[in-house]
Parts: structure tokens; C-alpha cells; sequence
């Protein structure tokens, strides 16, 4: 994005915020803040780059908007990092994200209320909701004219063109009875004026989401919120690596230390906010020794099962044509038959063929020529995936190592495994996947397990003694320090957290806002459009 007409902070000068990180938990907060006038400084591990800087090509893709630096992976589960879940850059994560938008449930928030296990969100729905609907205001955000589980809800958009893998789903679905149709989508489908960018064009179904959107279609940060943040007098700093929090003689931060341009800098704040996602937030609080009286940095790290199940079809269904994931079903977000709690979503996939050669690597232990002759079948092939419920656990966690990176900064060692329910999930829905393929003529089913999102290492909650931050992501340690990323949830939801992580940053600003020293705390939402 155009970083050159932006306001410039002097590093000696005590701004009103800093914010490290720009993708979802960090932009629209930079935004609304600025918006109300405050100083904001936004600093980016990754670098700048434009639209038209990505590229379709898969193996060079990741360097440019993926985290590829060493993390160590532990456990009977581990977790692929790099493309599968973790972002860099101008945007964060969302340079690299599907964009597929499911709301959070209301029976999500209430998990352990529900059930008896797990965590409740110390957050109502409805006002949860509320921010929800603004984000997909600001950001445009495509779906069906009817939601059968949510009748009231409405999209601005048509959903994108269904492809393939999207026929198959629904053809398959409707021969169970399983209610499916198009999913909300964070995408345009048409032209759209975004202010203070300019224009986003129509999304021209060319499958390459996860390798960066070269025409602005997908919602990214650096089309969205990051504009409008530069265009009410936030700064952008890229390729500055947060390695330390000053606190001053109170316990305040005061300063924050990063490294850029081959030396180390200093930016004095009023106020911080950590926004660097579920592996870098705890990563930086763990190796700064902040905001964890409770000792609950690092742990209660969860990943969503993603697991997913393919068929071959008679006809070309070339599922690397269009966008990935344009089907859903709700039908088992609490399935009636369920001997676990919570639930999980079903999606139409879509794949570029390394990717896909990759998840049959790690999910389905192929090698040599078993691999080869299953990729012979790729243009014939399509699946669905779920997105499924994965309750915390303390032996689930992150921790630092003794390997430094290159700033000197301890690597981080993330330990995952799946318990019970997870695996009582992950059975209930490949029986229901496979039901669905087969429904819709696949042969040759092959089943791939995987996991996504990395989630839940600084948790939100209502006493200091079991989480991180409050309900509003303030640090119960440091009152000046905030955390607004996915590190927060205290459950997974079901959902795909980006959206979420976008309504909690704007809520997050309007707690900060109805702070401000100077009066300019806003009464309701804390819009960051113009």
C-alpha cells in the first residue's frame, strides 16, 4: 500500500498508541484510533507491498506474505506453521487468508455454559454481533440473500460464482437433506469504491486467495482498514521487529524497542497494543516476562480440526478454478446425534496443486509414487472440509526455547495434541464428509487430517488469576497494555476467527477511546470508515 504521503512520529515523541501488528486484530483498532485523533504508530514485522506485487505462483507466494521463519512443533498433532496459518506484511495474515466470513454462534460464546467443558466468551453475542455487522460493513462482504440458520441477517453483495467442488457440495447435501448454500464470503463481486484506497475490483474467480489478491477483491487490511488509518494520521512502520517492552517506575509501558534498517529503535507511547497473532503476541509477552501473574501466557493454544475429505469424480471438476470456499452448511454446529461438545461447519474446498500435494503429504502419509498417482487424479477431484470446535487444554501450549532467531529472540516450541473430543469430532464429521461425496458420485475417497488457526495463548476472561487480559484486552498486569488478536478467544468458536478477530479490534478501540485523557472517547461504536 502507498506509505509515502503518511505522517511521520517522531521517535522521541511520546505517541498516544503503538500497535504491533497490522492484519486483522491490529488494523481497524490503528484506524478507529486515528480516526478520533489519536497518534497511532503501527509497527510491522513484514515488509510493504502493493496488490499487483503478489504472484499466483505457489512456491514463491510464501516469501512474500507468509511468517517462514523456524518455529518448533510439538505433540501427538503437531501444527503446520508457515502458509497453513501464519501471515506477514503490510495486512498480516490477511494477505494470505481464504476470506471465508462465518459469524460466531451463539451457542459458541456459551460453551462451557452449554456444556459443561471448555470456556465461556465473558462477551454478550448480540453486542459481539453488533460490531460483526460494522466490520462487514467497513470491508464489504459478500453472501446469499437468504441465511436458512440466521433469516434476519443480510449480505450487500451477491455470493462469488460457484465452481466445481461448489456444485458437487450442494449436489451431495441435498441428497442427505443437509441444508447448504452460498457462504459469506470476504470478498467483492462487484466494483467497490473503498474510501481511502480507491478501487477494489470484482473478484475474477482465480483461485489464487492464499497466494495474495492482485486486484483488491479480497479483503485485506492494506485495501481496508490501513488506508483509512494512513488517511487520518496513523504511521506504518515496516520491517520493525518488536523485540522489547519498556515499562516505566509505575509499571506502565512506556517505550517499545524494535529492530529496523539494521538497528535497533525506540518508540516512546502512552499506551500499547499487541497485535501480532496467537504465536508472536505470546511469543514477545514470554520473552519480556509481561502481563502473566497468572502464568497463562503460551498455554491453552488450540487449532481448529480442519479435517478434510476428497473424492474423484468422473467429470473435470478443477478445483483450482474460482473461489475455494464458496459452500457452507450449519446443519452440525450442535449436531443432534453428538457424543462431544460444541460442533463444527462443513466447506467447500478448493486447491492449488502443491498445496494439495502438501495435505496429502502430512494428512494422508503419502510418498513416492502413492503420491504421484493420487496427484494424477487431481483434476478430477473435490472435497468439503469442516472447521470443528477444539476445547483448551494445559498441555496444549506454547513455550519458548533455548534457539535464538536472528534479533536474538528465543524460537517458540507449540505442543498440540487432540483429546477426546476433538477425535469424537473429527469422527462424527468424516462419517457426515464422506456421506456427502459419495452422495454427489465420488469414488476413492480419501480421507486428510489437518489442523488451522493458532489460538487462545492470551486468553480473555472475568478474574486475573486464570487469564491474560480482561473482557476488553486489557492486560490485568499492565494497565496500559492491550492484546487484540486471536490469542484472546478463551474457545476456539467454530468459526473462522478472522472476522471475529476484526469485531474484537474495533471493540477493543471504543474501550481505549472511552479512556482517552483528552475527552475524545466515543459513545458507541468506534468506526473506522469515514
Amino acid at each position: 500500500m502507498r506509505l509515502d504521503g503518511q505522517r511521520h512520529w517522531d521517535e522521541d515523541e511520546v505517541v498516544d498508541v503503538v500497535v504491533v501488528g497490522t492484519g486483522a486484530g491490529g488494523a481497524p483498532l490503528t484506524a478507529a484510533l486515528a480516526r478520533r485523533g489519536l497518534s497511532v504508530v503501527a509497527l510491522e514485522a513484514g515488509r510493504n507491498t502493493e496488490p499487483g506485487d503478489h504472484t499466483p505462483d505457489e512456491v514463491l507466494a510464501p516469501a512474500d506474505i507468509n511468517w517462514m521463519d523456524d518455529r518448533i512443533s510439538g505433540g501427538e498433532v503437531p501444527t503446520a506453521f508457515g502458509p497453513n496459518n501464519s501471515g506477514t506484511g503490510v495486512g498480516g495474515s490477511t494477505l494470505h487468508w481464504g476470506a471465508f466470513t462465518p459469524r460466531p454462534s451463539r451457542h459458541d460464546l456459551q460453551l462451557r455454559t452449554e456444556s459443561g467443558v471448555g470456556e465461556d466468551w465473558p462477551i454478550d453475542h448480540d453486542e459481539l454481533t453488533g460490531y460483526i455487522e460494522h466490520v462487514e460493513h467497513d470491508v464489504g462482504v459478500a453472501g446469499p440473500e437468504y441465511y436458512p440458520w440466521d433469516p434476519s441477517r443480510r449480505y450487500r453483495m451477491r455470493p462469488p460464482a460457484r465452481n466445481a467442488s461448489s456444485d458437487m457440495m450442494m449436489r451431495g447435501t441435498a441428497a442427505l437433506g443437509i441444508t447448504a448454500t452460498d457462504a459469506p464470503v470476504g470478498l467483492t463481486t462487484e466494483d467497490r469504491h473503498q474510501e481511502h484506497h480507491g478501487l477494489r475490483q470484482a473478484c475474477v474467480s482465480c483461485g489464487s486467495c492464499h497466494q495474495g489478491c492482485r486486484n483488491g477483491a479480497k479483503v485485506s487490511m492494506d485495501t481496508t482498514y490501513l488506508p483509512a488509518a494512513v488517511a487520518f494520521g496513523a504511521e506504518i512502520r515496516p520491517e520493525a521487529f518488536v523485540h522489547g517492552i519498556e515499562l516505566d517506575a509505575r509499571g506502565r509501558v512506556e517505550a517499545v524497542v524494535y529492530h529496523q534498517g539494521g538497528r535497533d529503535h525506540r518508540q516512546r507511547t502512552r499506551s500499547l497494543v499487541l497485535a501480532a497473532g496467537g504465536v508472536e503476541t505470546p511469543r514477545l509477552l514470554l520473552h519480556t516476562g509481561l502481563a502473566n501473574s497468572s502464568g497463562q501466557v503460551g498455554r491453552n493454544f488450540t487449532a481448529h480440526g480442519a479435517t478434510q475429505v476428497w473424492a474423484t469424480f468422473d467429470e473435470s471438476m478443477r478445483s483450482y478454478r474460482g473461489y475455494p470456499s464458496s459452500i457452507i452448511t450449519e446443519d452440525f454446529v450442535r449436531p443432534a446425534d453428538a457424543d462431544f461438545a460444541g460442533g463444527y461447519l462443513i466447506q467447500s474446498l478448493g486447491v492449488q496443486p502443491q498445496t494439495f500435494a502438501t495435505t496429502l503429504v502430512r494428512g494422508g502419509g503419502l510418498r513416492g509414487k502413492a503420491l504421484v498417482d493420487a496427484m494424477r487424479d487431481y483434476p478430477r477431484m473435490a472435497g468439503v472440509g469442516i472447521n470443528a470446535e477444539c476445547l483448551p487444554s494445559d498441555r496444549n501450549r506454547l513455550e519458548l526455547t533455548d534457539e535464538l532467531d536472528a534479533h536474538g529472540v528465543p524460537r517458540v516450541r507449540v505442543t498440540f495434541s487432540a483429546g477426546e473430543n476433538e477425535e469424537a469430532i473429527e469422527r462424527h464429521a468424516i462419517r457426515t464428509m464422506t456421506a456427502i461425496v459419495e452422495a454427489a458420485g465420488g469414488t476413492d475417497v480419501r480421507v486428510l487430517a489437518r489442523t488451522a488457526h493458532t489460538i487462545g495463548t492470551a486468553r480473555m476472561g472475568t478474574e486475573a488469576g486464570s487469564s491474560v487480559v480482561d473482557r476488553d484486552g486489557r492486560s490485568w498486569d499492565v494497565p496500559n497494555l492491550w492484546v487484540c488478536d486471536n490469542s484472546v478467544f478463551p474457545s476456539s468458536v467454530i468459526a473462522n476467527p478472522a472476522l471475529t478477530i476484526m469485531a474484537l479490534s474495533l471493540r477493543t478501540a471504543d474501550r481505549m477511546l472511552a479512556e482517552a485523557p483528552d475527552g475524545s472517547g466515543a459513545r458507541g461504536m468506534a468506526g473506522a470508515q469515514a
